[in-house]
């Protein structure tokens, strides 16, 4: 792996109207990853993101966790401008979202392909001009019966799936670090379930 540094982005929907919901669990991944970290988010200068920098590991790469302040379809440009600030590039960026295709408690790691109708991932790939950066993908299985697609998305975790969801959450903070550390090949074999 290269020297470049590492840009985790957790997309979800800022304030606490939305912080229960399943379209958030990557903003829980980056709090888990934070205090793995031991660092507090913090306003960045851009003023359109939250972030906190160190190093995942003892001697790891240095990795930006970043909490976009936009909404969900409006992500791509906080991560853009980070991503100019911090000069990453594409190929160093990880998404961690909510997957709608995976059932609950599922997860899987790629690198590239579309947005599957996921406003954020459409409004990231738009930002930076290319689809080709790094997806942990945390299942949230699709709605029962005629439920509407977004209002599931923004529902909040049934009472059985609250009990699991700190164990997907400490799944898929430690596939992000496997992911920085060892690669996608290593990543996928242990995390890809």
């Amino acid at each position: 792996m290269s020297e470049d540094p590492w840009l985790v982005v957790g997309l979800g929907n800022p304030g606490p109207t939305y912080a229960g919901h399943r379209h958030n669990v990557g903003y829980l991944v980056n709090d888990e990853l934070a205090a793995r970290m031991g660092g507090p988010f913090r306003a960045h200068k851009s003023g359109r993101a939250d972030v906190v920098e160190g190093r995942l590991g003892v001697g790891g790469p240095r990795v930006v966790l970043a909490r976009p302040r936009s909404y969900m379809n409006e992500v791509g440009g906080p991560v853009k401008a980070l991503a100019s600030f911090y000069r990453i590039p594409p190929d160093h960026i990880i998404a961690v979202h909510d997957e709608l295709d995976l059932p609950f408690g599922s997860l899987r790691l790629k690198l590239g392909g579309g947005d599957n109708g996921h406003n954020g991932l459409r409004s990231l790939r738009s930002s930076l001009g290319t689809g080709d950066f790094y997806r942990v993908r945390a299942g949230i299985g699709r709605p029962s019966g005629r439920q509407d697609v977004a209002d599931f998305v923004l529902s909040h975790y049934s009472s059985a799936e609250r009990k699991e969801l700190p164990f997907q959450v400490n799944d898929a903070a430690d596939a992000v670090e496997s992911l920085i550390n060892e690669g996608l090949e290593q990543a996928q074999q242990q995390f890809n379930s």
